[in-house]
C-alpha cells in the first residue's frame, strides 16, 4: 500500500503540489481572523458542584449576576469620599449602564467595604448578565464605553482576565513564530548541509500550519474552541511537519544513491512513509485521550492536535513525495558542506559502546530521569488566575492592587447556593438561615458573611422575619436591594469572605470544612466561588485521567505491536516513555510552581501547577515520544529482518537513524522552545516542558536507553506469541 502511495505521488506530482499550494492560499484571508473566533475560556465544567450552584442561583434569583467586572478608581490626592472623586467616578461609567449585557452597578458610596481601608482606591461592581467565559466581549465594550476622567481607572474580574488572555495569547503566537522559523532554518541547514533540503521541510511546515488554522476557523462555526488551541496548532503543526519531512527527505537522499528518482520516491514512502503513518497514529492516539474530558480548554487542544497530525501525515504521504519527485537530484543543490557519513563515525561508536556496556548506561540514565521527576511529589494542582498573565496587562495590575488594598480573598468569596424546602422568607427558613450563617461566621478564618440575614448585625432574627414578611414591600431600601440580589422564591445566596488567595491551602481547607457542616433541616447547599471551582475542576479532571491514560497506553501498545511484530518492545517503549514524561513533570513543578529560574525566564512563580498541564503533557508527549521510538525501532526492525542478528540490527538502526532523530528533535525543541518567550505562563510552561521532554527523549532515552535495553533483552526483543502470528503479517507490510 505504501509503495503504491509513492508511485501515485510521483505520477501525479504536479497536480498534487498545485492542489496543496492552492489550499494553503485559500486560507490566507481567514488566518488573521482565527484568534477572534476562538474562546478565551474553557477551564471549567458544567458537571461540577460549583457549576451547578452557579446555575441554580442564576436561574432562581432575578438579581443574581453570574459574573462581575470591578472598576477601580484612584487619584493621587482625592479620597473616595471626596465629592469630586465620586462625581468623576460616576461620569466614567455614565455610558456603561446602557450596554445590553450590564445588569446594574453597585457603587462604593453605597457599600463602604468597597473603599480600601487606607483610602487609596475604591471600586464599583458592574453586574453582568453573562457568565465569565462568554462575557469577554462585554469587557471590551465596557472598556470602550468608559468616559475619560481625572481618575485612574482599571478593570478587573474574570471577563477582563479572559479578554487579556486572548490578546496576549495571540501576541505570544506571533512572537514564537518569528523566533522559530529562522532558527529552524539554521538547524535544518546544519542537519542536512544543503539549503534546498532545508527549505523543503519549512515549506511543508508553513503550509500545514496554514491549513490547520483554516480548519480551526471553519470548526468554530459549528463548535466552540479555546484560543489555547491556536498555540498548540502552531507549535505542533510546524514541529511535526518538519519532523516527518526530515525523515522522508533524509531517506530520499539515501535512496537516490541506489536508483532513479521514481524508485527513490517509492522506496522512501514504502519505508519512511510507513514509519510516518504509524508514528502519526501513535501521536493521534495520545491526543485522542483529551476527548475524555468535557473541559473546552482541553478538548480544543485535542481537536487541534488531531487536525495537525492528520494534516502532517497526509502531507508526508502525498505533498512531500510529490515535491521530492519534482526536485529530484536537485534536492542536494546549494550544498554548504559534505554530507555526513551515514554508516560510521559518532553514531557507530555510540551504538557500539552502548551495546558493549548496557548496564553502565541503563542504571545512571534511569537514576537521572527519576531524579529529575522527584519534584513532582510536591505538586499543588490549581486553576489559573490573573497571575498567569504578565504584570503589563490591565487585569493583572488591577488584581495585584485589589489584593494589596483589600486582602487576598476580599474579592473571591466562597458562594453558597441554598435551596430551601419552604419559601425563603418563611419564618422557619429565615431562622435556619440565621443559625447557619452564625455557625459559618464562628470560624476564625471567616472575616465576614454576606446574606439576607446578615445585612446589619443590629437586626435580630424576629426583626428579619417581620421585615421580609412581604419581599415586594421591604421598607428599608438597603434591605430591599440586598434581598433582590441575594434571594429568590426558594433559593438564596450566602457569601463567605476570608483573607487568602482562592488557590491557597488555607482557602481549600476552609471550603472543605464548610462542605462538611450539616445545614439545618430544610436547607440544601451547594458551594461555588473561585476556590470551589478550582477544587471541583481538579477533582473532575483527575477522576477521568486514569481512564484516558489507560486507553492511550493500551491503544499505543496495540499499534506498536502491529508495526514491530513484537510483544516486549511496545511494553518497553511505554515504560521508557513514562520515564521521560515524569522528568518533564518534575521540571514543571521545580520551575513554574516553585519558581526556580523565574528571573531568567521572566515570570512570577505561580505557587501551583495548572491542573490541566500534566494531562495535556501526557497526551501530547506520549505520542511525540513514540514518534521517535517508531522511527528508531522501524529502522532496527528493518535491519533485523535483513540480518537476523539483534546486536548488529540495533547498531545499524542507530547508525542510520540517530542523526536524523536528534536533528528532528532539535527542530521540535527549537519550535517548542520559541514559546518560552510567551508572556502567558501557561504557554511558557507548555513550551518549556515539551522542549525539555523531547530533548531528553531523543538523547538519553532513544540514543542510550533504547539500545542498551535491547542489548539486554537480546532475541527476546522479537518474541511474539504464536497465536499473534496469524493476526499481524510478518514481512512486507510496506508493499
Amino acid at each position: 500500500m505504501f509503495r503504491w502511495f509513492g508511485r501515485l505521488a510521483y505520477r501525479f506530482r504536479w497536480p498534487i503540489v498545485v492542489l496543496w499550494f492552492a489550499a494553503a492560499l485559500a486560507t490566507l484571508p481567514v488566518l488573521p481572523r482565527v484568534a477572534d473566533v476562538l474562546s478565551p475560556g474553557g477551564f471549567s465544567s458544567s458537571q461540577t458542584e460549583s457549576a451547578k450552584a452557579r446555575a441554580l442561583l442564576q436561574q432562581n434569583i432575578p438579581g443574581y449576576s453570574p459574573s462581575t467586572i470591578l472598576v477601580l478608581f484612584s487619584h493621587p490626592t482625592w479620597k473616595p469620599t471626596d465629592p469630586q472623586f465620586i462625581a468623576e467616578a460616576q461620569r466614567a461609567l455614565s455610558r456603561v449602564t446602557s450596554l445590553p449585557d450590564v445588569a446594574g452597578i453597585d457603587w462604593f458610596m453605597q457599600n463602604p467595604r468597597q473603599i480600601a481601608p487606607d483610602g487609596s482606591l475604591a471600586y464599583a461592581v458592574i453586574r453582568l448578565k453573562r457568565d465569565p467565559e462568554s462575557a469577554e466581549g462585554t469587557a471590551r465594550e465596557i472598556q470602550q464605553a468608559l468616559v475619560p476622567t481625572n481618575l485612574t481607572v482599571q478593570l478587573s474580574g474574570s471577563p477582563v482576565l479572559y479578554a487579556d488572555f486572548a490578546h496576549v495569547t495571540e501576541h505570544d503566537l506571533r512572537r514564537a513564530e518569528i523566533v522559530a522559523f529562522p532558527f529552524a532554518l539554521v538547524a535544518l541547514v546544519f542537519v542536512f548541509g544543503s539549503v534546498v533540503t532545508a527549505i523543503i521541510p519549512l515549506i511543508v511546515g508553513a503550509i500545514n500550519v496554514a491549513l490547520v488554522l483554516g480548519f480551526l476557523y471553519l470548526l468554530t462555526h459549528v463548535m466552540s474552541l479555546s484560543v489555547f488551541s491556536l498555540n498548540v496548532a502552531s507549535m505542533l503543526g510546524l514541529g511535526l511537519a518538519i519532523d516527518y519531512s526530515l525523515f522522508l527527505v533524509s531517506r530520499f537522499r539515501e535512496e537516490l544513491l541506489h536508483g532513479s528518482v521514481v524508485q527513490a520516491v517509492e522506496k522512501t514512502v514504502a519505508t519512511a512513509g510507513r514509519a510516518v503513518f504509524f508514528s502519526g497514529l501513535t501521536v493521534l492516539i495520545g491526543l485522542s485521550g483529551l476527548s475524555f474530558f468535557e473541559f473546552l480548554f482541553m478538548r480544543s487542544v485535542g481537536i487541534a492536535g488531531m487536525l495537525v497530525v492528520l494534516t502532517a501525515v497526509l502531507s508526508a504521504m502525498t505533498f512531500l513525495p510529490a515535491m521530492l519527485a519534482i526536485v529530484g537530484p536537485r534536492v542536494n543543490a546549494l550544498t554548504l558542506r559534505s554530507r555526513p557519513d551515514q554508516t560510521g563515525g559518532f553514531w557507530h561508536q555510540t551504538a557500539t559502546r552502548v551495546m558493549r556496556h548496557p548496564w553502565f548506561v541503563v542504571i545512571p540514565v534511569t537514576a537521572l530521569l527519576i531524579g529529575l521527576a522527584l519534584p513532582f511529589r510536591n505538586v499543588q494542582l490549581s486553576s489559573p488566575d490573573a497571575t498567569i498573565l504578565p504584570r503589563s496587562t490591565q487585569s493583572r495590575q488591577a488584581f495585584d492592587r485589589l489584593s494589596q488594598a483589600f486582602g487576598q480573598g476580599a474579592i473571591s468569596p466562597i458562594v453558597i447556593a441554598v435551596q430551601t424546602d419552604q419559601l425563603v422568607n418563611d419564618p422557619q427558613t429565615l431562622a435556619s438561615l440565621y443559625a447557619y450563617t452564625r455557625q459559618i461566621a464562628a470560624d476564625t478564618r471567616v472575616e465576614r458573611v454576606t446574606s439576607i440575614v446578615t445585612v446589619d448585625p443590629r437586626i435580630t432574627l424576629p426583626q428579619y422575619q417581620q421585615l421580609y414578611h412581604d419581599p415586594a414591600h421591604i421598607p428599608d431600601p438597603v434591605l430591599q436591594a440586598a434581598y433582590q440580589q441575594l434571594a429568590g422564591q426558594n433559593v438564596t445566596a450566602i457569601y463567605v469572605y476570608f483573607n487568602a488567595l482562592p488557590a491557597s491551602p488555607e482557602a481549600r481547607s476552609l471550603l472543605h470544612d464548610l462542605r462538611h457542616i450539616q445545614p439545618p433541616a430544610g436547607l440544601h447547599v451547594l458551594m461555588d466561588g473561585s476556590t470551589a471551582e478550582i477544587v471541583d475542576n481538579v477533582q473532575r479532571m483527575y477522576q477521568k485521567f486514569p481512564y484516558a491514560a489507560a486507553t492511550v497506553i493500551l491503544a499505543t501498545y496495540v499499534v506498536l505491536f502491529v508495526l514491530l511484530r513484537s510483544a516486549l518492545l511496545p511494553l518497553k517503549a511505554v515504560i521508557l516513555n513514562l520515564l521521560s514524561l515524569t522528568a518533564s513533570y518534575g521540571a514543571l513543578v521545580y520551575i513554574f510552581q516553585e519558581g526556580h529560574f523565574h528571573r531568567l525566564l521572566h515570570f512570577d512563580p505561580l505557587g501551583f501547577t495548572e491542573s490541566s498541564l500534566p494531562i495535556i503533557l501526557f497526551c501530547l508527549l506520549f505520542g511525540l515520544s513514540m514518534d521517535y521510538e517508531v522511527f528508531l525501532l522501524s529502522r532496527i526492525r528493518e535491519a533485523w529482518e535483513q540480518t537476523g542478528d539483534n546486536t548488529r540490527a540495533v547498531v545499524e538502526g542507530l547508525e542510520r537513524s540517530g542523526r536524523i532523530i536528534t536533528g528532528a528533535a532539535l527542530i521540535l525543541v527549537i519550535v517548542a522552545g520559541a514559546f518560552i518567550t510567551a508572556d502567558v505562563v501557561l504557554i511558557k510552561a507548555l513550551g518549556l516542558s515539551v522542549a525539555l521532554a523531547v530533548a531528553l527523549d531523543a538523547t538519553l532515552v532513544r540514543v542510550l536507553l533504547v539500545p542498551a535495553t535491547m542489548r539486554l533483552l537480546g532475541d527476546w526483543n522479537w518474541w511474539i506469541p504464536r497465536f499473534a502470528l496469524r493476526l499481524v503479517p510478518v514481512r512486507g507490510m510496506e508493499h
